[in-house]
């Protein structure tokens, strides 16, 4: 079963065949000609042949592979949800979306989540008068402004396709919002929105949804365009320490349970574990 995206459930349609052990999913990233993750997502009931072969297939295609389990968003995007929401929540604060960017920026990404949004387009899974959970999408998809392909998203474009801030968007967040423009730091922006990946990531590890730390790493910086001088999500954890990600992740638990601190990441503050030192059990995905 290939596809590209991570909303499938491979369990439920591995429950419909007959054949329940023949079934797995093959998560390509766009555009599949040229990223090199593929994440192997291993059903319930999957056959070890099965996931050798799809393993020795990725190697044929030329892709990294990574065994993955059956989750919402499976392993990369479960991570970037995390990402979305709190740079969504810092919108609402009145943080720019060009700001938010700008730290990501400044961390190693090429891209941040609302530069991202614009060059996907806006109108993912939107239609016209649609009222969906991100009202500020909605808003700027009904003035057309779709992002790149329309020159005009959460930023406006010249001919030459360059990010321009832009007062339409900010005053459409103002008007949603209720909130003043504000600024906060770089370093701040970074652990709000970094600091939860390492989190999930982390429960992820714990619900067996991946084998081990440095797979959450080889999807990262394969799949999303993790900097490499930051070695991926895990790796960068123990570079800040589990009780700079714990200190952060209770502040932001407080305000909402799904952002609660993992226990394992509590361990590891306690214990002074290291985040690539994470054992599961040596259970398989």
């Amino acid at each position: 079963l290939a596809t590209n995206t991570s909303a499938l459930n491979i369990d439920e349609i591995a429950a419909m065949t007959k054949r329940p052990e023949d079934v797995i999913g093959l998560h390509f990233f766009s555009p599949a000609n040229v990223m090199k993750l593929l994440e192997i997502v291993r059903a319930k009931h999957t056959a070890d042949d099965v996931v050798a072969t799809c393993m020795d297939l990725a190697k044929t295609i030329n892709k990294i592979a990574a065994l993955v389990g059956v989750c919402p968003g499976f392993v990369g995007n479960r991570i970037l949800f995390a990402r979305q929401i709190q740079a969504n929540k810092l919108v609402y604060q009145g943080v720019m979306p060009w700001d938010v960017d700008a730290a990501l920026n400044q961390f190693g990404f090429k891209m941040g989540p609302f530069q991202m949004s614009d060059l996907a387009g806006l109108d993912i899974g939107w239609s016209k008068g649609a009222k969906t959970e991100n009202p500020i999408r909605d808003a700027l998809c009904e003035l057309d402004r779709r992002g790149q392909k329309t020159k005009a998203g959460f930023y406006d474009y010249d001919e030459n396709r360059r990010p321009i801030p832009s007062d339409v968007t900010a005053g459409i967040i103002k008007d949603i919002t209720g909130a003043e423009p504000s600024t906060m730091s770089a370093e701040e922006i970074i652990e709000i929105c970094i600091y939860p990946m390492i989190n999930e990531a982390v429960k992820i590890l714990e619900e067996n949804k991946a084998q081990r730390p440095s797979d959450v790493d080889v999807v990262w910086l394969n799949g999303y365009g993790w900097p490499a001088d930051k070695g991926g999500p895990m790796f960068y954890g123990d570079m800040v320490g589990a009780q700079a990600v714990l200190d952060r992740m209770e502040k932001l638990g407080a305000d909402d349970p799904a952002f609660a601190p993992a226990e394992t990441l509590r361990k590891l503050a306690a214990s002074g574990g290291k985040f690539t030192e994470i054992d599961t059990g040596g259970l398989k995905v």
